[in-house]
């Protein structure tokens, strides 16, 4: 099952609602229900929920909670993904650029523009794309 398809079912079983609440509070460190960190992280879960590096006190969850607000995606989520562009992981940046773009959060315009001086090469190219879409858009 691709990504967009597991969100997309977990939707269907928790409601749209449930599924945005609890990929915000694994981005913001209050956590989500190993069913849910299973939906989103797909085979490579079982083994982050072990504990080994990247864990579940690590960055993958919230890779996988930015990624999820792709399929998954409510205006209530965008405090959270905007305080994502500040992540020490540079996975959960750059997803936060991506989410942002997609989903042209106007909020967000200030903190990807700031991510185009990022060092890390693909966090700065989703910043330039974010900020490219946002002021299309209008932002």
């Amino acid at each position: 099952m691709t990504p967009r398809e597991s969100v997309t079912a977990e939707c269907r079983r928790r409601g749209l609602d449930a599924v945005v609440g609890g990929c915000v509070g694994l981005l913001d460190g209050t956590g989500a229900d190993d069913a849910l960190i299973m939906a989103l992280g797909g085979r490579a879960a079982p083994y982050v929920l072990s504990g080994t590096e990247g864990g579940a006190g690590g960055y993958w969850p919230r890779v996988w909670a930015a990624r999820g607000l792709l399929y998954a995606w409510a205006d209530s989520a965008a405090p959270a993904i905007i305080r994502a562009t500040t992540d020490e992981a540079w996975r959960v940046r750059e997803m936060a650029a991506k989410v942002i773009a997609r989903h042209h959060v106007a909020d967000a315009l200030a903190a990807v523009v700031a991510l185009r001086d990022d060092p890390v090469p693909r966090v700065s190219a989703a910043a330039r794309r974010a900020v490219m879409r946002l002021t299309a858009a209008g932002a």
